[in-house]
């Protein structure tokens, strides 16, 4: 914890291994996040002696040893810890014993390669787009690929207000192709293809980074240190501040 000025609810949570910034936001807005037994606004610090409760349970300190997953999610689960919510949850399906969370989002009609932990630390890390972590993607159209779709896909694509990153799209069959992405906007690779009046029948995320799907459909593995040294040196130089 940062001495004197305390640290910010979020990034607590976070750093104690509860679940990730974006999550604990949305915690903070449900007002399930209680310092001290008060329902604290966004951006309040916690101070030492401070005591976290989310439902009312206690938040203790930060986790010594840290979990990292990789997982072949299927489609339809859905990647939140919001068990109460959402039936189909991530965390309720893999039945892990430890509290964990995933890095990042894979939608609910998309399968593939996801990570899970509980290192708040090296979730912030990785999803910051600055830091031009690739993402791997196979991806299967509703109709023929064509030499201009995929000139128009690696250019880069009006979406959500903003232009794509350029990036590697490749055809690999008469509908489908591969596309590396290095920046996360919501439904990406959907939103390009319906811009270029495409539709996605099938997307599966086949790489993060250094780590390839290599595990069936709905089954999980533990990196191993080589992976977790090389995801760890890859963002050596990320700052994990917002």
């Amino acid at each position: 914890m940062e001495a004197n000025d305390g640290i910010r609810i979020n990034k607590y949570l976070s750093e104690v291994g509860y679940c990730s910034r974006r999550a604990a936001d949305q915690l903070i807005e449900r007002g399930r996040v209680k310092i001290n037994g008060n329902i604290p606004e966004m951006g309040t610090k916690v101070l030492p002696g401070d005591q976290v409760t989310v439902d009312d349970e206690p938040i203790g300190k930060p986790q010594e040893e840290f979990i990292y997953i990789a997982f072949n999610k299927p489609v339809g689960i859905v990647c939140t810890t919001d068990h109460v919510r959402e039936k189909d949850n991530i965390i309720d399906y893999i039945n892990y014993p430890k509290r964990i969370f995933p890095i990042g989002r894979l939608d609910k009609p998309s399968e593939g390669l996801i990570f899970l932990t509980n290192d708040g630390d090296i979730v912030n890390k990785i999803l910051r787009a600055r830091n031009n972590h690739e993402k791997e993607y196979s991806v299967t159209v509703n109709k023929p690929v064509t030499k201009d779709f995929i000139q128009k896909m690696g250019n880069g694509i009006p979406i959500l207000g903003t232009r794509t990153r350029k990036c590697f799209v490749k055809q690999t069959g008469s509908h489908t192709f591969t596309i590396i992405l290095t920046q996360g906007l919501n439904r990406q690779i959907r939103r390009m293809c319906e811009s270029l009046d495409y539709r996605v029948a099938k997307l599966k995320r086949v790489r993060i980074m250094n780590i390839k799907l290599d595990v069936p459909v709905g089954q999980w593995r533990y990196l191993n240190e080589d992976e977790i040294w090389m995801i760890q040196s890859m963002v050596a130089d990320s700052t994990k501040e917002v």
